[in-house]
């Protein structure tokens, strides 16, 4: 199961997503490539924009985003957030969405 949580005060001040979907075998498993999709892009788009409001660091299985600094980031990363939450919707044994 994908696990994602989030702190967020006024801002969101971190992501943590992490675990394999289970889906189907790696390689093949829909979910987490959708995941990976959504949080690679909107990754790309943050630091398009300002490669210093966010740090994030990338492994297999794990994916952590901090040191959100400014309004936008922190609305790239809502909207990643509620991509992931309809995606949970349709693969609730899947990927579960946590604060």
């Amino acid at each position: 199961m994908i696990k994602v949580s989030f702190k967020k005060n006024e801002l969101i001040n971190e992501v943590k997503i992490n675990g394999h979907s289970g889906f189907d075998i790696i390689g093949k498993d829909i979910v987490c490539s959708a995941v990976s999709s959504i949080v690679t892009t909107t990754i790309n788009d943050i630091i398009t924009l300002d490669k210093n409001a966010i740090k994030y660091d990338v492994n297999d299985g794990f994916i952590l985003i901090t040191n959100i600094d400014n309004e936008m980031a922190s609305k790239l990363l809502e909207t990643m957030l509620k991509m992931l939450e309809e995606l949970a919707l349709s693969y609730p044994d899947n990927i579960k969405i946590g604060g």
